[in-house]
């Protein structure tokens, strides 16, 4: 590709047109027998990797290689984007492959946006974003960050896209990622380039090239050049402008990168365009028109030319052009739903049209201007609308409404005062009436709420007395005796009454003393906690199958201790959206339940059923049952009764009343169904979780 190092600038008008067509059909044909090295690379691996004899669609080296070649088809082929994009996804979600499935979403939200289609890119967009960051996928959260915070930027949101850039700058950090730093960096100088604010943009465009001089990538340097040359371009400072962007078209068209030397030929015809040089804005708009015509597919930026070379026709005083590439850009502008690029190629419009002399047609064209204007800046951004409303006169409307509002208000002026005069009165009077009424509302609701503070705090002081009262109940029963039991043998083993050997015969009760020992102080702990609201309920995903197999080991040394077989009948991996502590607790107390109350050689069944979003989980075991009056009574905060197993097992008689407690707290219900001497099924349900790429608890 030619740069301007390589031409000799002639301002004669019958030499330039010469110069130009050949300039252009040399670079026509320059473009068109040049392709992507790294497509051609991509496709290359992917077809020695189908040839090998072991060749799996599904493997992860594929996948990654189909995203990649996905990714390279931006801004030139979007149609190939989406179908490897796809494909890649559909793959990615058959293994699990959660990096394939991140990244095919970004790629995916890439064309929809590009599209204009910002209803299905944006949910793609935060669904890969959400994933990359549940797996700890790091450089596809901070690439997702990127596209995301330059797309709202693009859509004039400048505080939700500073707010992306920085979240992505910290994350960047703690990895030390220098380019996306620089990426990012540049993003919000960029951000404050848009607003005017040049001395901001500088200063972020500083820090954006000290990273790349510790990268050393000629070619991330020349992306920074071609945006500060946009920036000084706005700033009138064409001399840096100049050298900045024809820096950078050297080494894209060393690299062949054309993407961005499409954007860079614009960015030179601005330049001109700036400066009035029609002819030369005209040259390097074409060579960008030509890229965008054999190699780019980025409508973006094609907005952006087809504004800029209406403009430049309208310098030339070729109005049917400036018409043509006006409304081409309109179009475009519509079709992918760029509010800047119906504001720009309108307001071009509206002059074209001005100019004819069409009336009609420019106000309709300023009014859309108008109101465009007004939807894309009235927000909290502090965006600029300066220029803007100066070109088209805006300054001088406002002016005239405000004079014409004041010598309205200065007819009104009398009518005024004498209202103010009138209110006065009346407030006085007012004031006196209403004074009295406001000290007796405010030692009524004075009254009020102290009243209610006293109800509330003897309710406090009832609960906590009761708390305080079962506490001591459940110390002095349930845990006093087994711990005093343990004392006496450890007392008369140490005083001699007792031998060696008869200590051994012991331990196995006395472990199963201390066994239940530990087991209540466990619920002991939950259940005091719980009513103390020290306990906070912390949802998420979990494996109920995990929860369930857990228990069931923890409680198989007691079951098989009494011949007791417990049969888990949960379908294949059940996930719950639920607090992992608080039901596994739930399950370790029913199931011990159901093997303190199952004679010898019983059974016990789990089982789990969907019911519409919640999982139902039972617990059927063949013991001794209960009656209706059990029944109604367990679940109560006021039972305290303990009860024992078939081989007399000890409880604490709180261990439902908890279960009851935590089940609600996780949007739950807990029941029982028994008949006596037959056995008992304990139910409850719990929410399900949502059916996402992640890993289970």
């Amino acid at each position: 590709m030619l740069s301007e190092k390589n031409l000799v600038i002639n301002y004669k008008t019958s030499l330039f047109p010469i110069v130009v067509c050949a300039l252009l059909l040399f670079s026509t044909s320059s473009i068109s027998a040049q392709s992507s090295n790294e497509r051609d690379s991509l496709a290359h691996k992917l077809q020695r990797l189908k040839s090998t004899n072991k060749f799996n669609p599904k493997d992860t080296t594929h996948i990654k290689l189909l995203v990649d070649l996905a990714f390279s088809y931006q801004y030139l082929d979007s149609d190939s984007l989406y179908s490897v994009a796809n494909r890649a996804l559909q793959y990615s979600k058959k293994i699990d492959y959660y990096h394939g499935v991140v990244r095919s979403f970004n790629a995916l939200g890439n064309y929809h946006y590009n599209k204009g289609n910002r209803e299905k890119a944006m949910p793609m967009f935060k669904e890969a974003l959400e994933l990359a960051t549940e797996v700890d996928d790091v450089d596809s959260e901070l690439a997702i960050l990127n596209t995301l915070a330059q797309n709202y930027s693009f859509e004039g949101n400048y505080a939700e896209a500073l707010n992306l850039n920085l979240r992505g700058i910290d994350l960047a950090r703690e990895i030390n990622d220098q380019k996306t730093l620089s990426v990012l960096n540049e993003n919000i100088a960029g951000l404050y380039a848009d607003q005017k604010d040049f001395k901001n943009a500088l200063m972020f465009y500083d820090t954006v090239q000290k990273f790349n001089r510790n990268l050393g990538n000629e070619t991330v340097d020349a992306e920074t050049q071609s945006n500060m040359a946009s920036l000084y371009k706005d700033a009138k400072d064409y001399k840096n402008a100049m050298f900045n962007i024809n820096r950078s078209i050297n080494i894209f068209e060393k690299h062949k990168i054309y993407d961005w030397l499409a954007y860079a030929y614009q960015v030179k015809g601005d330049i001109y365009l700036d400066q009035e040089k029609y002819k030369w804005a005209l040259y390097w708009y074409d060579q960008s028109d030509m890229l965008f015509k054999h190699q780019i597919e980025d409508d973006r930026i094609q907005i952006q030319l087809m504004n800029g070379m209406a403009k430049v026709y309208f310098g030339l005083e070729n109005d049917s052009l400036s018409l043509v590439y006006a409304k081409k850009g309109l179009a475009l502008s519509k079709k992918i739903k760029s509010l800047q690029g119906q504001i720009d190629c309108s307001e071009t419009l509206y002059k074209v049209h001005k100019k004819k002399g069409d009336n009609p047609e420019a106000l309709a064209y300023l009014e859309t201007f108008k109101s465009l204007s007004d939807s894309l800046f009235m927000d909290k951004n502090k965006q600029s609308l300066s220029l803007l409303e100066t070109k088209l006169g805006y300054e001088q409307e406002k002016k005239e409404l405000i004079e014409a509002n004041e010598e309205a208000l200065a007819k009104q002026r009398n009518y005024i005062y004498f209202s103010v005069i009138i209110l006065l009165i009346l407030s006085i009077i007012t004031f006196v009436i209403r004074r009295s009424e406001n000290i007796q509302k405010k030692l009524n609701k004075e009254l009020k709420d102290k009243s209610q503070a006293v109800i509330q705090r003897e309710a406090q002081l009832h609960e906590i007395n009761k708390t305080n009262t079962k506490l001591f109940s459940i110390i002095g029963h349930d845990l006093r005796g087994p711990i005093g039991g343990l004392q006496g043998i450890l007392k008369m083993f140490t005083e001699g009454d007792i031998s060696t050997k008869e200590l051994v015969s012991f331990i196995p009760k006395l472990k199963t003393d201390v066994d239940n020992i530990s087991f209540t102080l466990n619920n002991l702990l939950s259940w005091g906690l719980n009513q103390l609201n020290g306990v906070v309920t912390k949802p998420k995903r979990v494996s109920l199958s995990y929860l369930v197999n857990n228990n069931t080991k923890l409680l198989s040394e007691i079951a098989q201790s009494k011949s007791i077989k417990i049969i888990n009948q949960l379908p294949e991996n059940p996930r719950i959206w639920a607090d992992n502590n608080q039901i596994d607790i739930v399950i370790r107390n029913i199931l011990s339940n159901a093997i303190k109350f199952t004679p010898e050689n019983g059974l016990i069944t789990i089982e789990a059923e969907e019911k519409g979003d919640m999982w139902q989980i039972s617990i059927r075991d063949t013991g001794v049952g209960m009656t209706a009056e059990m029944q109604r009574s367990i679940f109560k905060d006021s039972s305290n009764i303990t009860t024992y197993g078939t081989n007399n097992e000890k409880g604490t008689g709180l261990g439902l009343s908890l279960c009851k407690e935590m089940v609600q707290k996780n949007n739950g219900e807990i029941w029982v169904e028994s008949v006596p001497r037959k056995g008992t099924t304990f139910y409850f349900t719990v929410p399900k979780a949502q059916n996402r790429y992640q890993k289970a608890s």
